[in-house]
């Protein structure tokens, strides 16, 4: 697994729920891997970027916690595609996002803070956990897919009016795949 070079890659926010934008911090799945959260600051950063911050101050994140959020990351992506194929998935899996789950999560708050929590780096992850549960055992899990581009392994909520979406974002794979299509056309008309 790789880290990617920049100390403070941007996180792609892309998958429409909170539970496939978490996963996606594990990028190229089908390749080599790139772990997008090395250490405890970017759980950190990823929990504030993803509006699920406590309070106004930075969120603490201990090095337990990276662990803790790193295995239900990958538990969480084994369920979601275990579920997409209409597999049964591990039961460790599932105990452990209900177990996640279960936990207290972020409690709204009117005003100018969003949440609050007693420990917010594990009252995120329940948010988290909590989302994947209730995506899993909803109606909107048939419009989970997965990235159309082969080096691509993000997961995303189809919400097309035709649900026939294919890539995690036109401006990140959707364009790549049109300029590699072109690009095999003009070769293939180039040698007729």
């Amino acid at each position: 697994m790789t880290t990617p070079p920049d100390p403070a890659p941007a996180f792609p926010f892309l998958g429409g729920r909170p539970c496939l934008d978490f996963v996606a911090t594990l990028g190229k799945r089908h390749a080599t891997p790139v772990e997008r959260i090395p250490d405890p600051a970017a759980l950190a950063r990823w929990i504030t970027e993803a509006g699920l911050a406590a309070g106004d101050g930075p969120v603490a994140v201990a090095v337990r916690d990276l662990a803790e959020a790193r295995t239900l990351r990958e538990a969480v992506y084994r369920v979601l595609r275990a579920a997409m194929t209409g597999r049964d998935a591990d039961p460790a899996d599932v105990a452990l996002v209900n177990e996640v789950a279960a936990g207290p999560d972020l409690a709204p708050q009117l005003g100018p803070r969003r949440w609050t929590a007693r420990h917010p780096a594990r009252a995120a992850l329940a948010t988290v956990a909590r989302d994947a549960v209730l995506l899993v055992g909803g109606p909107l899990l048939e419009r989970v897919k997965e990235c159309g581009n082969p080096d691509c392994s993000l997961l995303f909520l189809d919400d097309s009016q035709a649900r026939r979406r294919r890539w995690c974002s036109m401006e990140r794979c959707g364009n790549l795949a049109k300029v590699a299509g072109y690009r095999s056309r003009n070769r293939a008309a180039s040698t007729r």
